[in-house]
């Protein structure tokens, strides 16, 4: 199976839409999709990522599945002792590494920086639900690995976000969350090709074909330079 993970187009965050930009952004990610044989899309019910799906899903006549557990990385902390009140973990990791922090430990989400939020409750929600997704397109996860089932040669894509797609590849990958978000930039409608093998009964572990490809948006305005959502 090959899995296609596109982050939305530039969006108007506050009313949860595309801009006019990333309305182009996702007609050029669209173009850009459109011969990879993809038989399935899903999306983030956030606005600004269904949006961007519907641009593919109409160029290849297919219906856009609703993900919830898809949806983006919540920051809130979770009460007045959080050491940071404001802001996204994007926000904060500078600061960290400034100040000479860890953000490389296997067991991140013990460390009251993250756990006086609610990342680590949004972060389990999405790989939870991204193995019950996988699950049901055939792979069962076991420990770190997946379980090959049956009849899993198909092409999908998932449309989200920086924040929840960086937790399903820091999770497939065994990469801490905060390292991946401090080194990883993915720009706005992004492709990242994750790869499964159709061995079934066989015990495997995804494979990174490539990851953040933004070139189809060279051109237009306002790429996304900042760690952003």
């Amino acid at each position: 199976m090959d899995a296609y993970f596109v982050r939305h187009g530039h969006p108007n965050y506050k009313d949860d839409r595309l801009t006019e930009l990333g309305h182009m952004q996702a007609a050029a990610a669209a173009e850009r999709l459109r011969d990879l044989g993809i038989r399935a899309i899903y999306a983030s019910t956030c606005g600004r990522a269904y949006e961007t799906a519907e641009h593919t899903a109409k160029k290849l006549g297919l219906s856009v599945q609703k993900c919830e557990f898809m949806r983006e990385i919540s920051c809130r902390p979770l009460h007045e002792h959080a050491r940071f009140q404001k802001g996204t973990v994007w926000d904060w990791l500078p600061e960290m590494i400034a100040n000479g922090e860890s953000i490389t430990d296997v067991n991140w989400q013990q460390n009251p920086v993250y756990a006086d939020t609610r990342i680590v409750e949004s972060y389990r929600t999405v790989t939870d639900g991204i193995d019950r997704w996988l699950a049901e397109l055939g792979y069962t996860r076991e420990g770190a690995y997946y379980r090959v089932g049956k009849d899993t040669d198909r092409t999908v894509a998932m449309f989200s976000h920086g924040g929840s797609s960086g937790a399903v590849f820091s999770h497939l990958f065994g990469i801490p969350f905060p390292l991946f978000c401090a080194s990883v930039h993915l720009d706005f409608t992004s492709v990242t090709l994750v790869r499964f093998s159709n061995e079934s009964g066989k015990l495997v572990l995804p494979k990174l074909i490539y990851m953040g490809d933004a070139g189809h948006i060279e051109g237009l305005e306002e790429k996304d330079s900042s760690y952003g959502v």
